[in-house]
This record gives structure tokens, sequence and C-alpha cells, in this order.
């Protein structure tokens, strides 16, 4: 894969040793309702941060903004030191560096898989049809999914809709990949290829912040990994500190809930 919009990711300009992504203050509310408040948080190149804690926590709005599908209230997210929520920003170059996922697929019924894999890049990105459909094939077939290239999503499991959904996100080779819940709406059964292939990312070096109720994945695949409730990140460490001794007791009561519930 190469071009202007395929380029390989590490080539950025970024000073050595900055973050990938740095958010800082960043708030955000729905009329009166606050649901991020005051979130600080720098990703390093190669890392993958976990984001865990209850609905309505605040995680895939931050996601959301990150990706500047939402505008934030205050504060400042950068990408590679820059600054992506300035005023007048254009969303398109930002994401043409960022691969979003979300947990319903967002697939496009009407179209093929391969078509669904490029639309974005040709269509808001002008990747080029031809170097876009190359790309588009060489992740399919990597993530197993060639045959099924010319199939209607309808025709999939929801597991191979979501491997789809990730070849998207990964087609222009972002610097981060944001995961917003990707297995939330799978059978159990289809959960395991999933988290099976993001761990194959992860152990490539793709940098990744993820929202997840999938403690044991987070205990796998994060470096570090981030407990929100009500719209602050309450509690920040890596997996053993937060999923063994967690020190906050709003991160003590969250997980026991949760053990609570999976024991039933």
């Amino acid at each position: 894969m190469r071009g202007r919009e395929l380029r390989d990711p590490a080539a950025t300009g970024a000073p050595a040793g900055a973050p990938v992504l740095e958010i800082r203050g960043v708030t955000k509310s729905y009329g009166d309702h606050p649901v991020l408040r005051g979130i600080d948080l720098a990703v390093g190149e190669h890392q993958a941060f976990a984001l865990i804690g209850a609905s309505g926590s605040g995680k895939s709005t931050l996601l959301r903004c990150i990706d500047l599908l939402e505008e934030i209230d205050d504060g400042d997210i950068f990408l590679d030191g820059e600054p992506i929520t300035v005023p007048g920003m254009n969303p398109v170059p930002v994401r043409r560096r960022l691969g979003l996922v979300f947990q319903s697929f967002n697939l496009f019924p009407h179209l093929r898989v391969i078509d669904n894999v490029t639309l974005g890049a040709t269509r808001a990105q002008k990747v080029p049809a031809a170097e876009a459909r190359r790309a588009a094939l060489e992740l399919l077939t990597r993530f197993g999914l060639e045959s099924r290239a010319r199939e209607y999503p309808d025709k999939l499991s929801g597991g191979q809709q979501q491997r789809v959904a990730i070849a998207r996100a990964m087609l222009t080779r972002p610097r981060a990949l944001l995961l917003d819940e990707v297995t939330s709406a799978l059978d159990p059964e289809l959960v395991g290829d999933v988290l099976d292939l993001i761990r194959e990312l992860k152990a490539e070096g793709m940098t990744m912040i993820l929202a997840t109720h999938e403690m044991s994945f987070a205990r796998d695949v994060a470096d570090q990994i981030c407990f929100l409730e009500d719209g602050r990140i309450i509690e920040q460490g890596t997996p053993e500190q937060i999923l063994t001794e967690p020190r906050e007791p709003a991160t003590q009561r969250f997980l026991s809930r949760l053990l609570h519930a999976n024991r039933l």
C-alpha cells in the first residue's frame, strides 16, 4: 500500500517522544448535562489505553470527540503534537489519521464488502480508487475475508461484519485506532475472533484507545487502563494495578459489581 494517503504511520514529523494523542482538560455537555468533565490523557506511540466504566460514564463520547464527530466545549486535543480542536478545523484530514470503529458496525447494507471498506477513503479522503481497492483486498485477505469481498453485509456473521469495519478503519494506515465497545453487539461465540484480531494489531504496534467491558481482554492488551465515572477519569494505571489492587473506592465498587454480574 503506497501513496500519499496510505503513508507509513511513522512518517508524521511528530517530535520524538511526543504522545500520538494528548487530551487536555476536555469538557463536553449535551444541553445542561455534562458528559466529560475535564479529561486529561496522553497516549504514546504503540500504546493501548483501555477505557472502562459503566454505560454513560463518557467513554464513547470521548472517542467521538477525538475523531471530531462531537465538538468539545473546552480543552484541547492534540494529534502528533498538532491541535485538532481549534475553531474552524477541517475534520477530514484529521480523520485520515484516525480510525474509529463503532460497536454497531455501521456498514452500508446496499454496498458490497469491498465497497464498504473503500467508500470513505475514496469519497471523503480522495484516495485513488484503484489504490484503495488494492489496499482493501490486502486487508480483507489478512483478516480472512477475501472470499467475502463481493458479498453484502447481511450475508456475514456479526464477527465478520466487525472485522470488515476494522478493515475500513485500517485502510489509510491510521496513527491511532479508536475502538468503541466493538464486541458488545456480538453473540458470545463471535467475540473471540474480533478480540484476536485486535490483539494482533496491538502486537504489531498499533496505537489504540478502546472502550470495553471485557476486563480479561483489557488485561491482556492494554498498557494502561482508565476508569471513568460521571465524565471523569477516576483512576489510571497498569492493568495489574487497576484490576487487582484498585486504589479508588469508585473503581473497587465498579469492578465488584462487574464480577458479581459475571457470576450470575
